[in-house]
């Protein structure tokens, strides 16, 4: 493969490949841990299907974070009623204060949480309506929050297909909270660049990412398609930059690692899935009609099973932790590169 080449020289992503690194594990018996937030002491926090957050020590030691335990999540059970219903604390971020922003895919509301687990809800509705399936948390350097609805269409699974675009953007600052970009297929992951300067979306459902130039009053403009208009297999979920400019992204379903370069290649990283169940999810994912919930649950991985997000952390960001909607533990690997700081950094 043909290096690219820019003044920092060779980008350090091209020819890496997960296999071949050793991957260890960190957590154990977590529920949903979908999104995980690092910290520099090396403490993690995974979001956790029993309303709330785990606590991650760095020796290992592991702490749920609730103000109610909410024992509704069973995977050995019912699996389907797990993931469509109930709370589902999904993206998380931090607040100033070291509180935790959690945007619930379950209660389709924004909540905020302190560290011993006191809780309350921050945005529920919007101009007199429902929010929909809240799903990202995001926060910037001003301390603005922003944060992503998928869908109106409930339970989700209904909007896993090519042609729904209702899901959108909002913005909470001193101005209060209003919508800043909607007509998203999927709305997941949001992440700045090193500047902050541009706004990267995952748009689920269009398999892309999307951007968008952010001006000083918190509007977005210049939208426009970053990298390849399609990923490949799977749809994309969770993205993060890296210190190079490269944007990693997750393909759920078929349990992919990707990264768009700052050249707008793409690189696969990691592919887990399983291809005969892949095979069938895109199949049915063509047709433009909602992917049936049987052919979704038979995907997945070994790794993470349903890998949905890329977190860097450890001393110098170079370790990368993957979060998985059906994993009950963290993988992580050390990555050549290290990741982007975050605004809690």
């Amino acid at each position: 493969m043909t290096l690219i080449r820019h003044g920092r020289g060779p980008n350090p992503l091209i020819g890496f490949c997960v296999e071949d690194v050793a991957v260890d594990h960190v957590g154990v018996d977590l529920q949903r841990p979908e999104c995980i937030l690092a910290e520099r002491d090396g403490t993690l926090w995974t979001a956790d299907a029993r309303g709330g957050v785990v606590r991650i020590a760095p020796d290992g030691t592991q702490t749920l974070v609730v103000q109610t335990s909410d024992e509704h999540f069973d995977l050995a059970g019912d699996q389907q009623a797990s993931l469509l219903g109930g709370t589902l604390p999904n993206g998380i971020a931090f607040a100033a204060n070291g509180d935790l922003l959690i945007a619930n895919f379950g209660t389709d509301r924004l909540e905020r949480m302190t560290r011993s687990g006191e809780t309350r809800v921050m945005l529920d509705s919007l101009d007199g309506k429902p929010l929909g399936k809240v799903n990202f948390v995001l926060r910037d350097r001003r301390d603005r929050i922003w944060f992503t609805v998928s869908t109106m269409v409930n339970p989700w699974s209904e909007a896993v297909n090519a042609t729904l675009a209702d899901g959108y953007m909002v913005l909470v600052d001193d101005k209060g909270a209003r919508i800043v970009a909607d007509g998203f297929h999927f709305t997941n992951e949001i992440r700045f660049d090193a500047k902050e300067e541009w706004l990267y979306v995952a748009e689920t459902t269009a398999k892309r990412v999307t951007r968008l130039r952010v001006q000083a009053d918190g509007s977005l403009t210049d939208r426009e398609v970053y990298g390849p208009s399609s990923l490949g297999d799977g749809v994309v979920d969770g993205i993060c930059f890296d210190a190079y400019g490269n944007l990693w992204a997750t393909m759920i379903f078929a349990d992919r690692l990707v990264a768009i370069t700052p050249d707008g290649d793409l690189l696969e990283l990691l592919d887990d899935g399983d291809p005969v169940a892949t095979a069938r999810f895109e199949a049915a994912f063509a047709t433009g009609a909602p992917v049936p919930f049987d052919i979704t649950l038979a995907c997945g991985g070994p790794l993470c099973n349903w890998l949905a997000s890329v977190t860097f952390g450890g001393p110098d960001l170079s370790r990368v932790y993957l979060g998985g909607l059906r994993a009950t533990r963290v993988p992580y690997f050390t990555s050549p590169i290290r990741g982007l700081p975050m605004a809690h950094w």
